[in-house]
């Protein structure tokens, strides 16, 4: 028997994970279920998330929420990792990846790309955290967009509503501040900040592509 295009894709998929989640056609899989924060682990403050109309509620004093869920064993490489998001009027937050579980603080490994269009930080959205940082906002308040990141091999692309705002080549034995020594290339997890108590950002269709 010969199996369709999308069938061979949702029986990898199927056999990859376990059943726990399944790609579309094009190899995405949802990593949120719109109702609940299972597959997911907050620091800190766990009550910064809350889900609300499909959505994870950021709200709250500084947490990180994680995704410690069956898909990659939430250790991946290279990837294609995208949301819709939208900020609110003087809000931050960020989209951690190649980083790890902490209780407390910012996380100290991996890299962050920026959600923040109108906060009194300067780095806007799409900007690589304090390595190639954006200072023009590329979408507005109150208006959802799409953060899309794309991480193969040592090349970091992101992009906002299809439009690149960063595309990054992390330098073979790169060099890092000692308060930067995590921040490059590895494997790890994905996360999503929350940043301060008067900044609220939502989430929703929280997908990812493996590369690998």
């Amino acid at each position: 028997m010969r199996l369709s295009r999308l069938a061979v894709v949702v029986l990898a998929a199927v056999l990859a994970y376990g059943g726990a989640a399944a790609a579309d056609e094009d190899g995405w899989i949802s990593l949120f279920d719109g109702k609940t924060l299972d597959g997911w682990k907050a620091s800190e403050n766990p009550g910064t998330f809350t889900v609300r109309d499909g959505m994870i509620v950021v709200h709250g004093p500084r947490a990180h929420l994680y995704y410690v869920g069956p898909v990659g064993n939430h250790d991946f490489r290279n990837f294609e990792w995208r949301a819709e998001v939208m900020t609110t009027p003087g809000s931050n937050s960020g989209m951690y990846f190649h980083t790890e579980y902490q209780e407390h603080g910012w996380p100290q490994k991996g890299y962050e790309v920026q959600v923040n269009n109108s906060h009194t930080d300067p780095k806007r959205t799409g900007g690589l955290y304090d390595v190639q940082d954006n200072y023009e906002a590329p979408a507005k308040d109150n208006e959802w967009f799409t953060q899309h990141i794309i991480v193969r091999d040592r090349r970091i692309i992101v992009k906002v509503n299809d439009r690149v705002i960063v595309d990054y080549t992390e330098p073979e034995n790169v060099e890092r501040p000692p308060h930067m020594k995590g921040r490059r290339l590895s494997s790890g997890t994905i996360a999503l900040q929350g940043h301060d108590p008067k900044s609220v950002v939502y989430y929703r269709n929280i997908q990812i592509k493996l590369l690998d």
